[in-house]
């Protein structure tokens, strides 16, 4: 016999809707201003900032994946759609015959340069100064709890 879920209690819903909205008001507006600025998505912002950050510009595939919580195939094809654009570029792993690393190219990184600027400004506008420094503080600490817990949880 199946046991019943424990369904979420009106304040629970609430706050879990408020996350999912927020979330996508936030992706969305973020999005489009990339799309408009920059002419880049989502997904090849976050490659590019990952990579950007990473030492010598670089990550194994593998690494990037699970950085990112995608599955390989869509980070190949992502990746496959950035190196035709020549953000990126691919490189053979010595160590591992089988892996590779994915390197942010010069033209990756000045387009990181150009975006980050704005991007900083509709994150400040839409998100940061909307909280007083508290409410900032105290967000980072719960959004840090839950993403420990959810690191620390298996994954399927």
């Amino acid at each position: 016999m199946t046991q019943q879920p424990k369904w979420l209690t009106p304040e629970e819903q609430d706050a879990w809707r408020g996350v999912i909205r927020m979330y996508e008001k936030l992706v969305g507006r973020l999005s489009r201003h990339l799309q408009q600025d920059v002419n880049l998505s989502p997904a090849d912002f976050a490659v590019l900032v990952d990579l950007g950050e990473a030492p010598d510009g670089r990550k194994r595939h593998v690494d990037l994946s699970k950085c990112l919580e995608w599955e390989k195939s869509r980070m190949s094809h992502q990746i496959s759609r950035m190196a035709k654009r020549g953000l990126v570029t691919r490189q053979e792993c010595p160590e591992d015959g089988r892996g590779a690393f994915v390197v942010i190219t010069e033209e990756g990184m000045a387009t990181i340069r150009a975006a980050a600027p704005r991007h900083v400004e509709v994150v400040r506008e839409l998100f940061v100064d909307v909280l007083a420094p508290e409410e900032l503080r105290q967000f980072a600490r719960i959004a840090d709890r839950v993403i420990e817990h959810v690191e620390s949880s298996p994954s399927p």
